[in-house]
């Protein structure tokens, strides 16, 4: 049962003081958590919540606490694999603390993303956690905050707003020294993607010049391919022009796992063997990467370390924590595969 009595109508409040013999004030004080009910009651109250189905009212629970104990979380795709992997971990983590997600896609559009922080979702939500891929950090500074936002993803933030990314550049950096470690010399990065204005690729970019540049490469514009948009289909097209066109490389470095499958699957339908003749690092570490053929070396940020950080950053501003934003580093590695194996010592 859901929210209603017998199929007929939605269980109230008093119906659960009824059920549990005790006062419809201890079972709102069980319902907002309030610390000084007896555990004999606090059993008895949840265990009539569960025979019932009760579910509190959204809007009764913001009147009384000022609070719905939901929280917004926004991407720009629900189909991506690492955003369908983080709004997982997400969902987990906040339910760990009591509190329920309302996932909204953007699709990467602008509009659609500064209309999630205007609204809030109405008033729906407590918080909300944010991945933008076009909004600029002046759009964002000149909206209101009457909500906490932790921001995710390499986008520059305003200085009042909680921001949690991986050091793109210095991971790019460790995928372009493995490659080299490899013995590899001449190393592709896919791609830089027509329009995107984003600062993940850029900052991979820079990465990957710096990991060149470190090790005594000089960096050929050339190898940076150029890719028509995010689709796989794009970036196939994309190394399929490079080979065709006669640029020669032995190393790929791909702005994400799509990406790296994709090019994955080309070499193989030109005859080209991974990671004998071209050796292939892909990004985010998806299930995209175990599964593939070869299976991906791919940098792997600490998904898990991510939602917990953005769901407990987001709390405490939901429970009163003021101040500058806090700019947080999470973890990552790179997880070795056979598409660019480990380095023999």
């Amino acid at each position: 049962m859901s929210g209603t009595n017998n199929g007929s109508r939605r269980v109230r409040l008093v119906d659960v003081a009824r059920h549990a013999g005790v006062s419809t004030k201890t079972v709102s004080n069980v319902v907002h958590n309030y610390q000084h009910v007896t555990p004999d009651m606090r059993s008895r109250v949840q265990k009539a919540i569960t025979d019932l189905g009760y579910k509190p009212n959204l809007t009764a629970r913001r009147l009384v606490t000022g609070k719905t104990s939901m929280i917004a979380l926004a991407i720009p795709e629900t189909n991506h694999p690492y955003f369908s992997s983080l709004a997982d971990a997400i969902v987990k983590a906040a339910e760990d603390r009591d509190y329920r997600v309302l996932i909204e896609q953007t699709d990467g559009d602008s509009e659609k993303e500064l209309d999630v922080l205007r609204d809030r979702e109405a008033g729906l939500v407590d918080g909300v956690i944010f991945q933008p891929a076009k909004v600029t950090s002046l759009d964002l500074a000149q909206i209101q905050e009457d909500t906490p936002v932790v921001m995710l993803g390499e986008a520059a933030s305003p200085i009042s707003f909680d921001h949690i990314m991986i050091d793109n550049t210095a991971a790019s950096e460790v995928a372009v020294k493995h490659l080299i470690g490899l013995g590899r010399k001449r190393i592709a990065f896919l791609g830089d993607v027509r329009g995107d204005s984003a600062g993940a690729t850029k900052k991979r970019l820079t990465g990957y010049q710096k990991g060149l540049e470190d090790s005594g490469l000089s960096v050929d514009t050339s190898l940076v391919l150029q890719v028509e948009s995010f689709s796989p289909e794009s970036a196939k097209v994309a190394v399929q022009e490079a080979i065709r066109s006669g640029i020669e490389f032995d190393g790929l470095l791909c702005r994400d796992d799509r990406f790296a499958v994709a090019a994955l699957q080309l070499l193989r339908d030109e005859g080209i063997s991974t990671p004998e003749e071209i050796a292939v690092i892909g990004w985010d570490d998806t299930v995209l990467a175990r599964y593939s053929y070869p299976t991906l070396t791919s940098v792997s940020p600490n998904i898990q370390a991510i939602a917990n950080d953005a769901v407990t950053m987001l709390i405490e501003r939901i429970e009163g924590l003021s101040g500058t934003g806090r700019h947080v580093l999470a973890p990552y590695n790179l997880h070795i595969r056979e598409s660019a194996p480990a380095v023999k010592a």
